[in-house]
């Protein structure tokens, strides 16, 4: 009996092109690329904090425009001050009392002057001449126990914050003096531990003679 024999070749199958594994250098294109990605997100991360940080120098300054711009609108609602004297010192616009000169708020209507944050002096209106004799102006915190009025709460001076105010005449189309209304601009100037250069709000409005 003759022995037969059976050979067999196993054929392995060669592998799809599209399975091949990354090279080197498609994986360090890669990394690069991620590495690009990763620093960018952290530098959006690095500004979102310093807006965080600063948000509340933000609102302060927002705050201290507004009750200087309010105070005005109280004082000529109740005939405090005359519209003449809604104007910055020395100026020749005077139409109510016919005065040489009228205006009451320091500084000039051509740029601004600014000055320390003070309190409102004696008549209640802030930017005006008496305000120096009432001192700095402080922020007043909560303290510990977050309760305003109560014995903990910290007085906290407005350090690198300025103010100006100025007051100009309005125009109508025509370009025509409007001598019931008059513009109001309120700039506030301050600086934070985030920013090198100072920072600026600025609060434009108008007022009328009349309420």
């Amino acid at each position: 009996m003759g022995t037969a024999i059976i050979g067999s070749s196993r054929r392995f199958p060669l592998r799809n092109r599209g399975q091949r594994g990354f090279s080197l250098m498609e994986v360090v294109i890669s990394m690069a690329v991620l590495t690009v990605g990763l620093v960018s997100l952290l530098g959006v991360f690095g500004l979102a904090m310093a807006s965080t940080l600063t948000s509340q120098e933000d609102m302060i300054a927002k705050q201290l425009a507004n009750e200087a711009y309010e105070s005005v609108v109280t004082a000529r609602n109740t005939s405090q001050i005359t519209f003449d004297d809604i104007q910055n010192v020395n100026s020749s616009n005077c139409p109510v009392t016919g005065a040489a000169s009228c205006g009451i708020f320091v500084g000039t209507s051509s740029s601004p002057t600014f000055g320390p944050i003070y309190n409102a002096g004696a008549d209640g209106i802030f930017g005006t001449s008496d305000d120096a004799a009432a001192g700095e102006a402080a922020m007043t915190d909560p303290g510990p126990d977050g309760i305003y009025g109560t014995a903990d709460d910290l007085q906290l001076p407005l350090v690198g914050y300025q103010r100006a105010i100025q007051i100009t005449t309005a125009y109508d189309a025509n370009n025509n003096a409007m001598t019931s209304l008059r513009g109001v601009t309120i700039t506030i100037q301050y600086t934070t531990s985030q920013t090198k250069l100072p920072k600026t709000y600025i609060l434009n409005s108008y007022i009328s003679q009349f309420q």
